[in-house]
């Protein structure tokens, strides 16, 4: 039985498998400042689970493994591609109204604990429909039914105006 590699060995890997994984992730994004950090985020990967790698044999193929699976889920992501650098930082949206703050907190204080925790995990966490019914433990039809009760409530007790503002900013 083969011994798990070791840090010189991951160098090693590094030195010799960039090349490839490098045009792997080009070929993949078609931006090169993004394959770079694609190989950057699989490597690190590869190295937190390195001592689960068998041998040193196995390595690289582990580390295209880690890579697809990276670049899957990045295109998953709803921010795929809305995030890129500018000279100047833009002006801020436009100021948030935080004297609705105590009404919003009564008005989420009425609803019942399953409404309560779908709003905030999909509006403050930002968290998706299949994510929030995971971490709920519940189905993502409950989760959407669950969602159109809390904000029909809301919306009854706020008004519709003052729940699409709160439902876009953070309260701390």
């Amino acid at each position: 039985m083969s011994r798990p590699p070791d840090d010189d060995e991951f160098a090693e890997l590094v030195h010799a498998a960039w090349p490839s994984l490098y045009r792997t992730a080009y070929l993949l994004l078609g931006d090169r400042a993004e394959a770079e950090d694609l190989v950057q985020t699989a490597l690190a990967k590869t190295y937190a689970a390195w001592g689960s790698v068998r041998s040193v044999e196995a390595a690289p193929a582990y580390a295209r493994a880690v890579l697809h699976n990276t670049a899957s889920s990045w295109f998953r992501k709803r921010s795929w591609r809305n995030e890129r650098p500018t000279e100047t930082l833009p002006e801020i949206a436009h100021d948030f109204d935080l004297s609705n703050r105590p009404a919003v907190l009564a008005a989420l204080a009425q609803l019942p604990q399953r409404q309560r925790a779908v709003v905030v995990l999909r509006y403050y966490e930002d968290l998706g429909v299949a994510d929030t019914a995971r971490a709920l433990g519940c189905s993502e039809g409950t989760v959407k039914s669950q969602t159109f009760d809390a904000l029909t409530r809301l919306r009854t007790l706020l008004g519709d105006t003052v729940v699409a503002d709160v439902l876009t900013q953070d309260l701390p």
